[in-house]
């Protein structure tokens, strides 16, 4: 295990271990495990928290994504225009449902769905644009939702890494028709296993996908569509709603530290994450750019430094969907970044003396790569 690990639950769990197994004993004392008034409660909390009318929690953020395109009608011999950068999970939502992934490159510097890039991949089997707010940072949504409704798409949020986040002033989760959150534990709101949830302001959206979240069903055994399993359980809408009280705090640590590690990685062989003036980054992740990743991360595991990959391979590289996506144009960004980018450690928890800890060992591997590398060369 790594001696500073990239997302340190345990110390999260430390400090709220007692609220935590005060709320799972509430839920067990109460027999409230399925869409329980813990749901019901948490749903509520997170809808205003997000600006939004509506919440329905669901069992993952991949059920969040699956279930929002089939309420919006998307399926078959339709397309959905997303970033080849994403998680895997954003293509295979679009895929569940039978439609196709097109995927276009991201911005160099925001790792974002680049909006010059849609009007290009529309074609009149589009029925949806899927931007994701990648590592924390909300995407640029204004051209995104004017391309669109020039278009008659349909906008989702793909807004798993983005708990909190605000573009122009307001929260991600408010800004299209319908956005997916994930609650996957290392998120910066995180369940104690899977769970996720769809934010909407839309009355009809969300009642079809309270139906289809259970069973398509309204009332018990009468079923009006044929609907899925993809409930929020009680324990974890109990947990969220703990965590959620913590989530602003744990936001703004998680901007300290980023302030942190760019003021250390100065004059670094580096590249640091963009901000862009339109939006708040919540640093899911931090993630730098480095022509000596593959050799920076074994040096940083080897230390004890729990560095990682946030994503390796780009979606359409992936075997499952090699033959299942379009790519109407070059993926230069994708490509590049795939081969470059690093996640560095981040979570409300870590120390300003980890944070140095780490900063040090990356100023000092690009050289200590070199060094190798020449002594390699005259061998």
């Amino acid at each position: 295990m790594a001696m500073i690990p990239l997302v340190n639950l345990h110390r999260a769990h430390d400090e709220l271990g007692d609220e935590i197994r005060q709320a799972i004993d509430r839920v067990i004392r109460g027999s409230d495990f399925i869409l329980s008034s813990e749901v019901e409660a948490f749903e509520q909390e997170f809808a205003a928290y997000c600006g939004a009318k509506h919440c329905v929690g669901v069992a993952s953020g991949l059920d969040a994504l699956t279930l929002t395109l089939t309420g919006l009608g998307v399926g078959k011999g339709d397309e959905v225009i997303t970033a080849a950068n994403t998680f895997v999970a954003t293509a295979l939502a679009i895929a569940r449902v039978g439609a196709t992934p097109v995927l276009i490159d991201h911005e160099a510097s925001t790792y974002n769905l680049d909006p010059r890039r849609l009007t290009a991949a529309i074609t009149r089997r589009t029925k949806a644009i899927i931007p994701v707010h990648l590592y924390g940072q909300p995407a640029d949504m204004d051209p995104i939702t004017a391309i669109a409704e020039e278009h008659g798409l349909a906008v989702i949020e793909d807004a798993c890494q983005a708990h909190g986040a605000l573009y122009k002033g307001r929260r991600c989760g408010s800004l299209a028709k319908a956005a997916a959150f994930s609650f996957y534990p290392s998120k910066n709101l995180g369940a104690l296993g899977d769970a996720g949830a769809v934010v909407t302001d839309d009355d009809d959206l969300a009642q079809w996908l309270r139906t289809a979240r259970n069973y398509g069903s309204k009332e018990k055994y009468h079923h009006i569509l044929a609907g899925w399993n993809s409930r929020l359980d009680g324990v974890q809408a109990a947990v969220l709603r703990i965590k959620l009280r913590h989530l602003d705090r744990w936001n703004q640590r998680r901007r300290q530290l980023a302030d942190v590690y760019r003021t250390l990685l100065i004059g670094a062989e580096v590249i640091l994450p963009a901000l862009q003036d339109a939006g708040e980054h919540v640093y899911h992740l931090f993630v730098i750019r480095t022509s000596h990743r593959d050799a920076m991360l074994a040096r940083l595991q080897a230390d004890g430094i729990g560095a990682a990959i946030h994503y390796p391979i780009p979606i359409p590289s992936q075997e499952a969907f090699r033959h299942r996506c379009l790519v109407p144009g070059p993926l230069a960004h994708a490509a590049d970044g795939c081969g470059q980018i690093l996640s560095l450690p981040m979570c409300p928890y870590l120390s300003e003396a980890e944070a140095e800890v780490i900063a040090e060992a990356v100023r000092r591997l690009p050289s200590a790569t070199s060094r190798h590398a020449k002594a390699m060369a005259a061998r």
